[in-house]
Order: C-alpha cells, then sequence, then structure tokens
C-alpha cells in the first residue's frame, strides 16, 4: 500500500496536475478532497469531466465516475457482493476503494486518453427493433453504422501513418516523381493535340466525345437515382402489405367473434385499464411527485460542507439506534392483538403487491405480445416476396370447411327443433350449462380461496413465533457486540494518535533525506551534463579524422578520377581560376588607367564645343526674332557683327 501511495503522489506532483503533496498530506485528505482528486485525474483523461464535486449531488458524481471506468474498463477487484462495496466506497470517497483507481489510471494515462476518445465515436447506439420498422429510422441508423465503419478505417490509416517512418526525403521525391509524371502527361496531351488537328472535323469530334462523357455520367446518375427509386418502392410496398394485414387480421377478428366473447373480453381490458387508472397509475404520479419535491427541497439548501455532512450521519446514527430499540422493545413485549393486526396487514400488503406484479406482467406480455404479431407480419411479408404466396395460418385452413359444417348443424337443428314445437332450446341449454360451469367455478375458487388463507395465518404465526424464539440469542449478542465496538473504537483512537506521533518523526527523517537525495541528483545530472558534452566532442573529432583519412587516401591514389575528388585538388583549382581572374582584372585596370587622362580631356573638347555651338544656336535665334541692329558680315570662315 505504501508503494501503491508513493506512486499516486509522485505522479500527481508532475505535470499536468502540479500537486504539491508528500505522504502525510495525501493520507490526511478528505473523502470529499480525495474524490476531487480523482474527478480532476479523470478530467486529465476525459476533458468532459471537469466538474466541481461540490456542486453537483453524490449520486450524480458516483455515477459519472462510474460510468467512465466501465468505458475505460476498469474491473474492480472481487465479485458481486464486493462490487456493491465498490460503488458504495466511491460514493462515500473510502480510501481502499479511491487508491487502487487513482494507481491504475495514472500506470497508463496515455492509453486511457486515446480509450476515451475512440468511446465518443465508437460505442454504439441501440435501437429498439420495432422503431427499425420506420424507413426514417431505419436509414439513419444505417447511415450512423456506415460512419463509425469509416471512422474505424481512418482512425487505423492514421494510426498506421504515425508509425511507418515516413520522412520528408521520401515525400520530396514522390513529390518531384509526380511533378515529372505530370510533365510527361502533359507533353503527350500536347502531342495527341497536335496529331488530332490533323485529322479533318477534329473540332467537331471533339465535341461529340465531350457529349459523350456528360451523357455518361447522367447514365450513371439517373441509374443511381432509379436504384434509391427501387428501394424506397420496395419499402412502400412493404408498409402497405403490414397495414393490409393488420386489417384484415382485424376484419377476421372482428368476423369470428361472438357477443359473449367480445363483452367478455371488453370488461376485463376495461377491469385492466380502470386499475391502471384508479391504483397503479396514482401511486407512480404520487411517488415522483414526492421524489420532485425532496429534489426541489435538495436543490433549494445551500450547498453542504464536510462539517454538514458528518453532523448528518450522526443524525442518522442515533435515529438507527433509537429504531433498533424500539423494535427490540415491541418483541420483547409481544402483544398478541397488535401481532394479529400485523399478520393481516402484511397478508394485505402481500396480496397489493402480487396485483401489482400481475398488472406489471399482463402489460409486458402485450407489449411482448404486439412484438411478436410485427414479427410475424414481417417474416409473412418476406416469405410472400420470395414466392409470391399467402401464408395460411393453422386455423384459416380449415376455416372455410368448419364454418361449412357448423352451417349445416345448426340449419339441422333448427328444423327438428321447429318440427318438435321447441325453437331456441338448443341455445336456452347452452346456456344454462355455461351458467352452471360457472357457478360451480366460483364456489370453488371461494372455497379454496379461504382454505388458503386460514392455512397461510396459521403458517405466519408459527412463523412469527419461531423468529421471536431465534431472534431473543441474536439480540443480547448484539448488545454485548455494541460494547465490544466502543472498546475497539477507543483503543483505536489511541493506535492513531500513536501513528500520528510516529509519522510527524518519519516526515522530519524524510525530508532531510529528500535533501541529500536533492543534492545527489544535481551532481549526477552535471556528471551527465559533463559526460554527453565529451561525448559529442569525441563524436566530432572522429568525423574529421575520417574526413582527413578519405582525404589523404583520395590525394595518394593513383587514379585520376578519384585523386580530383580530393578537397586539395578542388581547392588547388579553385585558387588557379581566381588567380587567373585577378591577372586579368589587373591588366584592366591598367589600361584604364593609362587611357584616362586623354580621355578626360577629350570629354573637356566636347563640352566646350557643345557650349560654343549652343551659343551660335541662340545668337542665330536672336537675329532672326529681333530687328537689325548691325550686320552680319561673313569672311575667311567667319562670322562678324557690325553695329
Amino acid at each position: 500500500m505504501s508503494d501503491q501511495i508513493k506512486f499516486i503522489v509522485d505522479n500527481l506532483n508532475k505535470e499536468p496536475f502540479g500537486k504539491n503533496y508528500n505522504l502525510i498530506t495525501f493520507d490526511s485528505l478528505e473523502p470529499m478532497q480525495l474524490l476531487q482528486v480523482l474527478s480532476d485525474v479523470l478530467a486529465e483523461i476525459d476533458p468532459k469531466q471537469v466538474v466541481d464535486i461540490r456542486e453537483e449531488m453524490p449520486e450524480q458524481t458516483a455515477k459519472r465516475m462510474l460510468s467512465l471506468l466501465g468505458i475505460l474498463k476498469y474491473k474492480p477487484p472481487g465479485n458481486a457482493t464486493d462490487m456493491s462495496n465498490f460503488r458504495q466506497g466511491l460514493v462515500i470517497g473510502s480510501k481502499p476503494v479511491i487508491y487502487p483507481v487513482l494507481h491504475w489510471l495514472l500506470q497508463r494515462t496515455n492509453e486511457l486518453k486515446k480509450r476515451a476518445y475512440l468511446a465518443r465515436f465508437l460505442i454504439k447506439l441501440e435501437v429498439p427493433s420495432e422503431f427499425l420498422q420506420d424507413e426514417t429510422v431505419a436509414d439513419t441508423n444505417k447511415q450512423y453504422e456506415d460512419l463509425m465503419e469509416a471512422f474505424k478505417t481512418l482512425h487505423k490509416e492514421c494510426e498506421q501513418l504515425k508509425t511507418s517512418g515516413f520522412s520528408t526525403a521520401e515525400i520530396r521525391r514522390d513529390i518531384s516523381a509526380m511533378e515529372e509524371e505530370k510533365d510527361q502527361l502533359i507533353k503527350r496531351v500536347e502531342r495527341l493535340k497536335k496529331r488530332v488537328e490533323t485529322v479533318q472535323n477534329h473540332q467537331r469530334m471533339l465535341k461529340i466525345a465531350r457529349q459523350l462523357r456528360v451523357e455518361k455520367e447522367r447514365e450513371e446518375f439517373l441509374a443511381q437515382q432509379k436504384q434509391e427509386q427501387k428501394n424506397q418502392l420496395f419499402h412502400a410496398v412493404q408498409r402497405l402489405q403490414r397495414i393490409q394485414n393488420q386489417l384484415k387480421s382485424m376484419r377476421h377478428a372482428a368476423a369470428d367473434a361472438k357477443p359473449e366473447s367480445l363483452m367478455k373480453r371488453l370488461e376485463e381490458e376495461i377491469k385492466f385499464n380502470s386499475y391502471m387508472v384508479t391504483e397503479k397509475f396514482p401511486k407512480e404520479l404520487e411517488n415522483k411527485k414526492k421524489e420532485l419535491q425532496f429534489l426541489q427541497k435538495v436543490v433549494s439548501e445551500p450547498a453542504m460542507g464536510h462539517s454538514d455532512l458528518l453532523e448528518l450521519e450522526s443524525k442518522i446514527n442515533e435515529i438507527n439506534t433509537q429504531i433498533s430499540q424500539l423494535i427490540e422493545k415491541k418483541m420483547m413485549r409481544n402483544e398478541p392483538i397488535e401481532g394479529k393486526l400485523s399478520l393481516y396487514r402484511q397478508q394485505a400488503s402481500i396480496i397489493s403487491r402480487k396485483k401489482e406484479a400481475k398488472a406489471e406482467e399482463l402489460q409486458e406480455a402485450k407489449e411482448k405480445l404486439a412484438n411478436l404479431e410485427r414479427e410475424v407480419s414481417v417474416k409473412t411479408n418476406q416469405t410472400r416476396e420470395f414466392d409470391g404466396t399467402e401464408v395460411l395460418k393453422g386455423d384459416e385452413r380449415t376455416e372455410e370447411l368448419l364454418k361449412q359444417r357448423h352451417e349445416n348443424i345448426q340449419h339441422q337443428l333448427q328444423t327438428i327443433e321447429e318440427k318438435k314445437g321447441i325453437s331456441g332450446y338448443s341455445y336456452t341449454q347452452e346456456e344454462l350449462e355455461r351458467v352452471s360451469a360457472l357457478k360451480s367455478e366460483v364456489d370453488e375458487m371461494k372455497g379454496r380461496t379461504l382454505d388458503d388463507m386460514s392455512e397461510m395465518v396459521k403458517r405466519l404465526n408459527s412463523l412469527v413465533s419461531e423468529k421471536k424464539s431465534a431472534l431473543a440469542p441474536v439480540i443480547k449478542e448484539l448488545r454485548q457486540l455494541r460494547q465490544k465496538c466502543q472498546e475497539l473504537t477507543q483503543e483505536c483512537d489511541e493506535k492513531k494518535s500513536q501513528y500520528d506521533s510516529c509519522a510527524a518523526g518519519l516526515e522530519s527523517n524524510r525530508s532531510k533525506l529528500e535533501q541529500e537525495v536533492r543534492g545527489l541528483r544535481e551532481e549526477c545530472l552535471q556528471d551527465e551534463s559533463r559526460y554527453h558534452y565529451t561525448n559529442c566532442m569525441i563524436k566530432n573529432l572522429e568525423v574529421q579524422l575520417c574526413r582527413a583519412t578519405d582525404e589523404m587516401k583520395a590525394y595518394v591514389s593513383s587514379d585520376q578520377q578519384e585523386k580530383r575528388k580530393a578537397i586539395r585538388e578542388q581547392y588547388t583549382k579553385n585558387i588557379a581560376e581566381q588567380e587567373n581572374l585577378g591577372k586579368k582584372l589587373r591588366e584592366k585596370q591598367k589600361a584604364v588607367r593609362e587611357s584616362h587622362g586623354p580621355n578626360m580631356k577629350q570629354v573637356k573638347m566636347w563640352r566646350d564645343f557643345e557650349q560654343l555651338m549652343e551659343c551660335k544656336k541662340q545668337c542665330f535665334l536672336k537675329q532672326q526674332s529681333q530687328t537689325s541692329i548691325g550686320q552680319v558680315i561673313q569672311e575667311g570662315g567667319e562670322d562678324r557683327l557690325i553695329l
């Protein structure tokens, strides 16, 4: 048990719970707090279980936890009686019940998370067979089952993908291969287009091909629609056949029934319905009202704490002891009159319970008969669809013959009675025989009922006297056991105080040991980090050494192709190329420097020439735009302006 508690405390102190328990604080938790811890662990497995149990009824808490534990397939130890103890312990927050559940949940949290997630989608909702007769319900249920199967398939594929270990390099290779295939297909389509363009009327043929493809798709859609309509027609025919069978059976029952049997059947139904309406349903309604009033009263009251619950438990124990004492006093007095009245009350209660039980059995029998009739109609429809013939019952095979014989005999009997002058004698005789038979049966039943009641009274009196004599020593023994229980309770309190003092000493020793363990763990972590750093450095040096060895082998190798792969050769080649490139650039730089001065001088001369030409242009334009002030004379290739 100590190892189990230690495991629970260690896991609760970790993430995602983040508790701060030790063995003593966890063991001293109240039942309500312990139930809250269990609810938090269940909420980590299934987020729907996030509930503050102080705002929830104890029965609802137990029902919620039991349903989730059933989904998670938790099996409590023991048999059926232990199962009832397990439920009771879960309601009151008993430690021997809660601790094994917490240990089991914390051992396999990840597995249970997955199971709870799958249970949301894979727990099948059972639909009664009578509801599945409806077409809409049947189609919806079929769609629900298909979706469940699709979810199973997708979940398996997802798990396989997670465990398959596909790498990004493989995916990239697949993508590149698909792109190459796409390019090949595009090229192939282009080639086919070029080949088709040479054919006469190729545009018309392409248009016809597109129309053909569209018509094929439309044909598939129409075939699917035709199949759906066939299914709808099949369901409609089945429904029509069921209704026709019901109508036929009702007509058959109405045709064959006699007024007396119909009246008797109606009287029985009226008696049964009147009993249900006047006795059974009012009692159930009254019980439901009382239960509703009690629940409303509980809801209206404020939330109760642990102290309030303890006070209520003490009151309940006191009332139970008072009740047991009153029962003992009553049994010791042994009053005969009260005993006889109690016997009659017991008999009345037994008879009322039997009556209620028979009414429930009759109701169940009616429901079962209706279900069987529906099954028979379904089987009849299936047989009719199989061979196209009507299935005859045993009474329907000889019905016409029996009717014909009965009519002949009745006709002969009436003619004989008319000849003798006593018409109606046979009917009167049958009625008298039937009434006398009923009277004898009623008299026999009354006599048998009185004998049974007297026998029951005698048997109950003897049984009561035997029980009293048998309970007398038990009551004496019970008093001794109560005294012993008080002594054991006092001894338990003393042991508990000793345990608390011992636990406090152990807690102080444990804190010292925890500090020592914490220091040793820090040293271990430092040594482990140094070990990993040294190991990484060794691996890096091994890689560099391996690269140097490969370089030396390639450099020493006589194979020129292998030698070219050496890093030294590659660097030598790159150096030579860069040196040639630098030499060319230096020569180009020298040529630019040498031609820089003359080129700049030539540029200056061109700029001056450009300014001179611009000045001439301005003068010429000014001469044309203004009145002549002077005279321009051209001599020797020069222009002179004389004012």
